[in-house]
């Protein structure tokens, strides 16, 4: 089979965690021992996201100098190199010598038009109080936004139309190759009148550029993996269930938080409904469980029974 998995962010670092790099290589080579049966089975492709490490490179940008900013595509780019190479060697520590991983620099084209751009969304960066958040908005040219009770830095989200390096990563898989690509959702790009490709200040979500990868690849599955087991109906309430096999027709009839579970379900059904494969979505540790059904919430098109475990 061919598989994406997605990694969420505890891939890399536990809620509560210091970002260090001491810890996120922990939880990589724990992220590494779960993929690693998959890989030794199955035709893979790994992405991951990026978000606390893009945080950290905005604050270290912000001490750099006062008055020269790195943009917010080249952060993209360098986290992506630097989780790249954690997973990429902890596989390879892993994995027979004849199991070859590449980490792959991923741009994703986005269209200039996109609504998004015109309402910022996504807080990134360091948290202000209002008074040094407007200061800072003025002095950048930035759209600041309330994040509880202190501000943050808000991009716009863009959705992916295009991944520039497909071809590279089938020529890949083609050889047997493990690639490991598409982080944070891939290098922001927009296509500009001339034919050539720029970076863009946005982010892209990650599980809606990982459904357009797999649909893209023709993938038999499509896995995110988080730090809650399963899809659950009625989240947070005494009568709360976890889904374990549901149809996209059945799991459209409910309704799921925005910015946590709701985008992972639209990419999932996107995926299902698009290319007639399946779609999982559960614990890193669960990988191989999800994929049989054992673990997990399994997503498919067929018109199958909604089941349910407490």
């Amino acid at each position: 089979m061919r598989i994406v998995i997605a990694l969420g962010g505890n891939a890399l670092l536990h809620r509560g965690e210091a970002l260090t790099a001491e810890n996120q290589r922990h939880n990589v080579r724990i992220a590494a021992e779960a993929l690693a049966p998959l890989a030794n089975e199955h035709q893979l492709v790994i992405t991951h996201g990026n978000g606390p490490q893009v945080g950290l490179l905005a604050l270290q940008d912000s001490a750099f100098r006062g008055d020269v900013h790195y943009p917010l595509d080249i952060m993209g780019a360098e986290s992506e190199g630097m989780i790249g190479y954690l997973i990429e060697q902890e596989m390879n520590n892993l994995l027979p010598v004849d199991h070859r991983c590449a980490t792959l620099l991923t741009q994703t084209e986005v269209d200039p038009h996109d609504p998004a751009f015109r309402h910022p969304t996504k807080p990134i960066g360091p948290v202000y109080n209002e008074v040094e958040a407007r200061r800072v908005a003025e002095a950048r040219g930035w759209t600041v936004a309330p994040d509880g009770e202190s501000f943050r830095r808000v991009v716009p989200s863009p959705r992916p139309q295009r991944i520039l390096e497909l071809g590279v990563i089938r020529l890949l898989l083609e050889n047997r190759v493990i690639v490991i690509c598409g982080g944070g959702g891939g290098v922001p790009v927009v296509c500009r009148e001339d034919g050539h490709m720029v970076g863009v200040e946005a982010v892209i979500d990650k599980d809606s550029a990982s459904s357009l990868l797999a649909r893209e690849l023709a993938a038999d599955a499509f896995i995110m993996l988080t730090d809650v087991d399963a899809v659950y109906k009625d989240w947070g309430q005494s009568d709360a269930a976890a889904m374990r096999s549901i149809s996209t027709k059945a799991l459209s009839q409910f309704a799921f938080a925005a910015g946590s579970m709701a985008p992972k379900v639209e990419a999932a059904c996107e995926f299902v409904e698009q290319s007639g494969g399946l779609a999982g979505i559960g614990r890193l540790r669960d990988a191989q469980a999800i994929l049989s059904g054992k673990a997990g919430t399994l997503i498919t098109g067929d018109a199958v029974d909604t089941l349910w475990w407490d």
